[in-house]
């Protein structure tokens, strides 16, 4: 079905951007109407165990990822080509990109686990919480899928197709998606549900994505200064 040309061209040519579109408006939407729900609901009162373990896999693994995509796919081939050609480009991306993804998935099994297992937090838990763990699970797992499959060609030719596919949606150029046509399963289910992660990030916990380019502020801001109850009382003394 996904090699149909019309639907090819829906599902990557037009829902890309649907999604994007959505991402931005929702979230600018959501900042605006409901700026205290922009978090990711932690649920570290209610259990320690296995967050802290489980939440740092997840994230330095996840992080990784998805600076790797970013680097990966969408600098210019200039900056690349000098010091690497597509194969050795593409056995880059697989080694880190695989590695990076087993501790992200690693993690954030720990953290599934945590949330279904303990009766407090999975009663705590929206629906949309323990769906998009999920999804992101699923994403991470296909991921990984394509991790072997890449390895069946190791020419770079079909790093070079998603690369340009991506490039070319960032661009606005209306014939990246006559890139996909041909390109295997697993890919096009990686690149669609990454996608549709995008569009309901801003219904979802998924929202404080957007804070994370904030964590350099905290590198410049001065220091917080903190009084517990200990410390006012000697202040009053004094």
């Amino acid at each position: 079905m996904l090699s149909s040309s019309y639907v090819n061209t829906f599902l990557f040519g037009i829902y890309p951007y649907i999604c994007l579109v959505v991402l931005l408006i929702g979230s600018l939407i959501r900042f605006d109407r409901e700026p205290y729900t922009w978090k990711s609901d932690s649920s570290q009162i209610l259990r320690k165990r296995q967050l802290r373990l489980g939440s740092n896999l997840f994230h330095y693994g996840v992080i990784t990822v998805i600076f790797g995509h970013f680097v990966g796919f969408l600098a210019p081939h200039w900056m690349v080509d000098w010091a690497l050609d597509a194969a050795s480009h593409q056995l880059l991306a697989m080694v880190i990109g695989g590695i990076a993804g087993v501790v992200a998935i690693i993690g954030l099994t720990i953290l599934i686990h945590r949330r279904l297992a303990d009766p407090r937090i999975r009663l705590n838990s929206r629906k949309w919480d323990i769906a998009i763990t999920l999804m992101l699970w699923l994403q991470l797992a296909l991921g990984l899928l394509t991790v072997p499959l890449s390895a069946r060609h190791m020419d770079g030719s079909m790093f070079v197709t998603l690369t340009d596919y991506v490039k070319g949606v960032v661009t606005l150029d209306g014939s990246a998606a006559a890139l996909m046509i041909g390109v295997p399963l697993t890919y096009k289910l990686h690149i669609l549900l990454g996608f549709t992660l995008f569009l309901v990030s801003p219904f979802t916990r998924m929202i404080h994505i957007w804070s994370g380019a904030g964590v350099i502020s905290y590198l410049f801001r001065p220091y917080q200064i903190v009084r517990t109850p200990k410390t006012r009382a000697r202040e009053s003394r004094s």
